[in-house]
């Protein structure tokens, strides 16, 4: 199998990984208040990651300092994320919530053209100009057909913007292991901080066993994400990571019954189009320098 097929796969898993995750979270969400569920699955997550990282020799705490800026920067930026999307998630479809997040490739590549100057072509531009009226079909802004949990999921799309953009200004040497481990420990904490406020209800064995799968998977889905990124060529196989919206249509139609709206697939498929061809500029772009 070539470098591309294995990268390929890798990711088509990766994405699998998170989807299985927001299903079992969103199963378990009508009985359990949000912070209650985000701590419990980053204690199980933290953990596990932990324990990998060590096995792995993948914690380096003497970094420069710029680099534990943008790891701070990045670890608050998922703590945002999880906020939004996991509320998002318990109010919207699953397809619907994971349409909305196709349009990270196109809102990453803007915001590093407005933050740090990358070079974009009018041909990019266009593209993001066109992926974003493709969002506007999903998310249905106006009087009628508005889902006020839209806006939560573009907060999730912001905050995984930053979270992406600060990973690109980390040097080299800050191993991908260290940099999960301190947004899935921010997340912890944050969520434990929250629960003051919430009253805790009982955990059933179900509850237990959804939350400890959605924490399988979503190391799962971290693990995979960083071994996508060295092996093949990112152009060939960032692409794949749309199979997530696959997963994600058959998820909600086998396990909660839903299926978007034609206008919502016409969105979803705009912006993937988008999104690709995007991506596609982008690694020639990289190929010529």
């Amino acid at each position: 199998m070539s470098d591309n097929m294995k990268g390929a796969l890798l990711m088509i898993f990766s994405m699998a990984c998170f989807t299985f995750n927001d299903t079992f979270l969103k199963l378990v969400g009508p009985q359990m208040p949000l912070f209650q569920l985000l701590f419990l699955r980053g204690v199980v997550t933290t953990v596990l990651i932990y324990v990998m990282a060590r096995r792995m020799g993948a914690i380096k705490l003497r970094l420069p300092a710029a680099d534990w800026g943008m790891i701070g920067l990045r670890t608050a930026s998922e703590i945002g994320a999880a906020y939004f999307f996991v509320t998002a998630l318990m109010h919207m479809p699953i397809a619907n919530v994971t349409a909305v997040l196709q349009v990270l490739p196109l809102t990453v590549t803007l915001g590093g053209a407005l933050f740090f100057g990358e070079k974009v072509g009018w041909r990019r531009f266009l593209a993001i100009a066109i992926g974003f009226t493709g969002m506007l079909l999903i998310v249905r802004p106006g009087p009628e057909g508005f889902d006020t949990y839209a806006i939560y999921a573009l907060g999730a799309v912001v905050c995984v913007t930053g979270r992406d953009l600060s990973t690109r200004r980390m040097s080299s040497q800050v191993p991908s292991m260290t940099v999960t481990l301190s947004a899935s420990l921010g997340v912890l904490l944050f969520s434990a901080v929250a629960t003051l406020g919430e009253t805790w209800v009982p955990i059933t064995q179900r509850d237990a066993l959804l939350i400890g799968g959605a924490s399988v998977f979503i190391i799962g889905g971290y693990l995979f994400s960083v071994m996508v990124m060295r092996v093949g060529e990112v152009g060939f196989i960032a692409p794949f990571r749309y199979t997530g919206l696959l997963w994600a249509l058959l998820l909600g139609l086998v396990v909660f019954g839903d299926w978007p709206d034609a206008i919502t697939l016409l969105g979803a498929a705009i912006v993937v189009a988008t999104g690709v061809f995007t991506l596609f500029r982008e690694s020639r772009a990289r190929r010529r320098t």
